[in-house]
């Protein structure tokens, strides 16, 4: 990988060794042989095309497609930058090579460049959804093995943010935490007792659990299966002494709805596990 390409990704936020891993890996799946273009391009044939977007939306991880490219000793261009509205017929990236590297690349690039498109377009989505409210659309680690990274650098591209990276960085206190500690309040000091400088959030299924999350201490309470008008007195019950976040059977069409009881965020796990992917494809020239 060349250093200004392994500079971007750092720019992003991701780590381009890990990013290089998981091309080779993804590349290594399609086998040592093309054996349609192999019979039908020689080793001196070259090809133009573009990769070029087919819908409305927002595209992430053009830099990722590079790493491919790059791998396979495909020249490109990029044309449009991650966390850009794109339209049909845009250029994303134009590349060049011998063709049968180039044919090489399509499906991995693709793959790669529509899946975090199109989280970032779903994003972009609930973004607008709630705009002109105090909230936020946020992630879940709702994610596919290996690509977590990644698709939560495409909601950040579509307008969303990021909850935690993994179970490292911060703790979520959910049912069955509570059931096995026996209330909320003994979880909630248990982590403080060995974590006391870490973010904790408290998930709450009624009023009377908000209400003890809030007599132990916590600063983030998350309203889990509430209706808007639950969420409504949960925010007022906080009163602004922890951040609020909307949870469970979320759908984009009551967003707006949600975000106006006064949560500061909205947990939409479909972000990452449920995106349809961007339609983007690569024509010869």
């Amino acid at each position: 990988m060349t250093p200004e390409l392994s500079q971007r990704l750092s720019d992003a936020g991701l780590d381009p060794q890990a990013v290089d891993n998981l091309v080779h890996a993804a590349l290594a799946e399609d086998g040592e042989v093309d054996v349609t273009s192999m019979p039908i391009f020689g080793p001196d044939d070259t090809a133009t095309g573009n990769l070029t977007a087919r819908q409305d939306g927002v595209v992430a991880g053009v830099p990722v497609a590079c790493v491919v490219f790059e791998a396979l000793d495909v020249a490109y261009e990029t044309r449009a930058s991650d966390g850009e509205r794109v339209a049909p017929g845009q250029v994303l990236i134009s590349v060049s090579g011998q063709t049968r590297a180039v044919l090489r690349a399509e499906r991995t690039a693709l793959n790669l460049l529509t899946h975090l498109s199109g989280i970032a377009t779903a994003t972009r989505r609930w973004a607008d959804a709630i705009a002109g409210t105090k909230a936020k659309v946020r992630d879940t680690r709702k994610t596919l093995p290996g690509l977590r990274a990644l698709q939560k650098y495409a909601v950040k591209c579509g307008g969303g943010v990021n909850h935690r990276m993994g179970l490292y960085d911060a703790a979520l206190i959910k049912d069955n935490h509570v059931a096995a500690a026996g209330s909320v309040t003994k979880a909630y000091e248990a982590i403080r007792a060995v974590y006391p400088s870490l973010h904790v959030q408290v998930e709450c299924d009624t009023l009377a659990q908000v209400e003890e999350a809030l007599a132990a201490g916590a600063t983030s309470i998350l309203l889990d299966n509430m209706t808007d008008a639950q969420m409504a007195e949960a925010v007022r019950l906080v009163a602004g002494r922890a951040g609020v976040e909307a949870s469970g059977g979320l759908t984009l069409d009551r967003a707006r709805d949600v975000a106006v009881t006064g949560v500061d965020y909205l947990a939409v796990g479909a972000l990452t596990h449920s995106a349809p992917v961007f339609d983007i494809g690569l024509d010869f020239t």
